[in-house]
């Protein structure tokens, strides 16, 4: 779910410089509650957005929108590549959307990709985009990350662009839903693996919050940044953890 932006709670421009992002408010603090419930939060909302996206892809070959654009799948590359991640790692995309980073880490020369989306929609997009490609070493599962199948386990590397926001919005208990993200993230990995995250809607220190538990912040990666008032900050939060 992870190819259209969803709605920032803590941003008022996109990460890839385009139009801003509406901001929406919390309901109290992160551990109170996190953000008012939303539609972008619901499965419904992201079937009907990659039966959208899977049609003009069948029709004008639109592959869709790349979330933080593509300096952030750049981002992503670049770091395990200065962390010499080895080619073969198993490589988890949590929420892979169009599937577009499974394409560039393929690219790139990573062997071992998993892409997983719990909407089917997405995953026939990917498939399409991937076969357009030319490229067979990616592995795709319709699979809801709160609700794992057993054959799901030992990844070197996950990553999440957009999914935990995604999922912070929904309107049928958040918090819980938070909290078995977690769950199942330290379920997939492997231990000393790394669980690279990209949010809009999410602080470094928030994030640091949520996955205090069985995770250590291992680096944070530069991201683009913004000034408004004689302040300055970031439109996005990127970090790497890694299993403990």
């Amino acid at each position: 779910m992870a190819a259209t932006r969803p709605s920032g709670a803590r941003s008022s421009m996109s990460a890839g410089g385009g139009a801003g992002l509406a901001a929406r408010p919390r309901e109290g603090s992160p551990e109170a509650g996190g953000f008012a419930p939303s539609a972008l939060g619901t499965r419904e909302h992201w079937d009907a957005v990659y039966e959208r996206e899977l049609h003009s892809f069948q029709e004008y070959g639109d592959t869709g929108e790349i979330w933080f654009g593509e300096e952030s799948m750049s981002r992503l590359v670049r770091w395990m590549q200065e962390h010499e991640i080895p080619l073969g790692a198993a490589v988890l995309d949590i929420g892979t959307g169009n599937g577009v980073l499974l394409v560039e880490l393929a690219k790139f020369g990573f062997t071992n990709i998993t892409g997983i989306d719990y909407s089917p929609s997405a995953i026939q997009l990917s498939g399409s985009i991937i076969e357009k490609e030319g490229l067979s070493n990616i592995n795709l599962k319709v699979e809801d990350f709160l609700n794992l199948s057993t054959e799901l386990s030992g990844f070197h590397i996950c990553i999440d662009k957009g999914t935990f926001d995604a999922i912070s919005l929904s309107p049928d208990n958040a918090v819980e839903k938070r909290k078995q993200y977690v769950r199942s993230l330290s379920r997939v990995l492997k231990a000393k693996g790394f669980f690279l995250i990209t949010s809009c809607n999410w602080t470094k220190e928030e994030l640091l919050n949520e996955f205090s538990e069985g995770f250590v912040l291992f680096e944070e990666l530069p991201t683009p940044t913004f000034s408004f008032g004689g302040r300055s900050g970031h439109s996005v939060a990127a970090l790497a953890f890694q299993k403990t």
